[in-house]
């Protein structure tokens, strides 16, 4: 059995009723396997959604980073893939669910520790801010407080994106949002 079957389930299930209603139970019935063969893969039902929660948004990540090949230099590249990971975060159906049904799941993500999805974003980020050193488009700074506060930008972005869009229009919110990282960015 993949482990991507279980995590689809856990999917399906996580948009039906939220992060925390879906049950081991829950997620064998919709894999259509038993309780023993998810048990074999994960040891609870906590390290399924870990795992879920980490493929679903790491792979969004990746997708946008593939943005900005066409960018005329490293500054550039980074402020498309980082308004391309806001959007594919705040568009995405589990990661809606997730903030509109058990906001209070992504608290400790914001005040006590970074997750594995934060901790692949700070890496992506720390790569193109080097690059942008080398070819001189971004400021020099350490690029391990650079990359957090670039991290901490973006995530605040993708987690008010809506609520930011109520009476703002997205994409003149998103341009400001280049505009700004762009002009931190610069040297």
């Amino acid at each position: 059995m993949a482990d991507d079957v279980l995590l689809d389930a856990a999917r399906a299930c996580v948009l039906a009723v939220g992060v925390r209603r879906t049950t081991l139970a829950e997620i064998a019935r919709t894999a259509r396997v038993s309780r023993m063969t998810v048990y074999r893969r994960f040891p609870d039902v906590r390290s399924v959604l870990a795992a879920l929660m980490t493929r679903e948004f790491s792979g969004l990540l990746r997708t946008a980073s593939e943005r900005g090949a066409e960018a005329a230099n490293s500054r550039e590249r980074l402020v498309l893939i980082a308004a391309a990971g806001i959007r594919a975060l705040s568009g995405d159906p589990l990661f809606r669910t997730l903030l509109d049904v058990d906001p209070e799941l992504v608290l400790p993500y914001i005040v006590e520790r970074l997750g594995a999805t934060q901790q692949f974003a700070e890496k992506v980020l720390h790569q193109l801010l080097a690059a942008g050193h080398e070819d001189g488009s971004i400021r020099r700074a350490p690029v391990a407080a650079q990359s957090r506060s670039v991290l901490l930008v973006v995530q605040s972005f993708a987690f008010s994106l809506r609520p930011a869009t109520a009476d703002v229009g997205e994409q003149a919110l998103m341009a400001e949002f280049a505009h700004v990282l762009d002009a931190a960015l610069k040297p």
